[in-house]
């Protein structure tokens, strides 16, 4: 599968909100709270797509100046899955934030996600604390913190 990766617009809302509601069925976000993520200068959205449609969409919400930042949602379509595409999608956002100039970054997933959480690990991120019953259904949600890295030179 091969994606391009592109800013999100608001073109795009109403693929990303059947993205959206087909895999959140329970914690969807409202098109009302994606279309202001969307329109948000402080956020940064992209969406990844495969033969023009929508396969994969993730935010991050890093004011310039404050030194943190959060990442909003990473979401991937079931077919796309297990390809690197939320690996791709993260590590752009990784980019963007240090670009803002953010130190920090914090993001919140369930505890019964194992996939994201290995994932994040990966990346660097660490577990800082448990907010109970913050999912619909009574799930609790690791939140997570990365101290962003400073690019490493290399060979391009």
């Amino acid at each position: 599968m091969t994606w391009q990766l592109r800013r999100a617009t608001s073109d795009d809302l109403d693929a990303i909100m059947a993205l959206e509601n087909a895999i959140y069925p329970d914690d969807a976000w409202s098109a009302q709270n994606m279309a202001a993520e969307l329109a948000n200068p402080h956020g940064y959205y992209l969406v990844a797509e495969d033969a023009d449609t929508i396969v994969g969409y993730a935010g991050l919400l890093a004011p310039i100046g404050t030194g943190q930042g959060d990442i909003q949602t990473v979401t991937v379509a079931p077919e796309a899955r297990r390809q690197g595409l939320a690996r791709t999608l993260m590590l752009q956002l990784l980019n963007e934030a240090r670009r803002r100039g953010a130190e920090e970054l914090f993001l919140e997933v369930r505890v019964d996600n194992e996939g994201a959480q290995a994932l994040y690990r990966e990346l660097g991120f660490e577990t800082v604390s448990v907010r109970k019953r913050y999912y619909k259904g009574g799930i609790d949600a690791l939140t997570m913190k990365l101290v962003v890295p400073t690019p490493k030179p290399g060979l391009a």
